[in-house]
């Protein structure tokens, strides 16, 4: 068995590897070693990648039949697999799902938006968006010390909260600095996330009734505030179809901040780690390269309806088999472990993020 993981964790590094050169191979051997490479690649990660999508095809089944989040279905049943990520052959599909195709599932949520669709908002909403994602991340950063938790976890948490929810956070998680913790903050994160972006799909309607919003104010506050898109439109539909409409466009222009967020916070990673090289400004993860590109592509017209609607899909699924995988590398133990105040901080975040855009909407109204 220990034979097994080992030869499987050398396979899925050479994955990650196999592209950057063939040093050591004759230029004429080297066509047909890529070819053995990546045999030998894909014989490594499908039995993982196979788990992941069966998990992740089973989230989608109670999702759609039961109405819960199907992040978090998926999340929570692949927690109950943590034993298959300890050993076994498993282990390189594992990490090759919640690396490699969640970094293809978050470039392909570009193709959800287009520059018309944020220009059509006017500058309010925008400067709103702008100014809801800074302070909240902001917000992360000043309360992480406080609580007891890292600097990382404050920009984790405060970006999944401002941007698209677990979508946020695993993009944010894949460029911050790797630590033992990690994944248990990733995975907290994401199931914290998505249960108050729950219960901001069920509250926030009635809040905005209560209020007295039209249906623009309504859909600027719905989509300004929930975390996660899906629940942003059944939250706006639930108000009016008019409402619904502006709620998704808000919500877009949010899941257009994730590119430069994540660009940012990669530049302030890479610094805080270069040292005296620190100065330089990184590349962009081809992820993000990935997500402005198909943003451009789509605004300019080039993307199909029918091939737009395919890459959003399978966007989903992406992320949906992603984040099974991740499920799988965290223990329940080890979530439970940490306590009562990661969640109070997010809490913190998701009331200020509601009161910041409530604020803008009714002092413009």
């Amino acid at each position: 068995m220990a034979s097994d993981l080992d030869t499987d964790a050398a396979q899925a590094h050479a994955m990650f590897r196999s592209f950057d050169g063939m040093e050591g191979v004759p230029e004429v051997a080297a066509p047909a070693a890529r070819k053995r490479s990546l045999v030998e690649t894909f014989q490594a990660v499908y039995p993982g990648c196979v788990v992941a999508l069966t998990i992740g095809t089973a989230a989608t089944w109670l999702s759609q039949h039961y109405g819960a989040p199907v992040m978090l279905f998926s999340l929570l049943i692949g927690m109950t697999f943590h034993f298959l990520h300890e050993e076994g052959r498993c282990v390189a599909g594992i990490e090759f799902s919640s690396k490699a195709i969640l970094r293809l599932g978050v470039a392909l949520l570009g193709a959800r938006v287009t520059a018309e669709q944020i220009i059509s908002l006017g500058p309010a909403p925008i400067l709103m968006v702008i100014g809801g994602v800074i302070s909240t991340v902001g917000l992360g950063l000043l309360l992480a010390p406080r609580l007891g938790r890292s600097r990382s976890f404050g920009v984790l948490s405060g970006g999944a909260v401002a941007i698209c929810g677990a979508s946020a956070a695993l993009a944010i998680a894949s460029v911050l600095p790797r630590t033992k913790d990690s994944e248990r903050d990733t995975i907290l994160t994401v199931v914290t996330v998505t249960a108050l972006s729950t219960v901001a799909m069920i509250v926030y309607p009635l809040l905005a009734h209560r209020l007295g919003l039209t249906d623009s104010q309504a859909g600027v506050f719905l989509g300004g505030t929930i975390h996660d898109v899906a629940q942003v439109v059944g939250a706006g539909v639930s108000f009016s179809p008019a409402a619904g409409d502006v709620a998704t466009y808000v919500k877009l222009l949010r899941v257009a901040m994730l590119a430069p967020v994540v660009f940012g916070i990669s530049i302030v990673a890479a610094r805080a780690a270069g040292g005296a090289g620190g100065g330089k400004i990184p590349m962009p993860p081809l992820f993000l390269i990935g997500f402005a590109a198909l943003v451009v592509v789509n605004s300019l017209g080039f993307i199909p309806k029918p091939v737009g609607t395919f890459a959003k899909d399978f966007s989903s699924w992406c992320l949906v088999t992603a984040i099974a995988a991740l499920g799988m590398k965290t223990s329940f133990k080890d979530v439970a472990a940490v306590g009562w105040r990661p969640v109070a901080m997010m809490v913190a975040e998701t009331v200020w993020i509601c009161a910041f855009v409530l604020a803008a909407v009714l002092l413009t109204r």
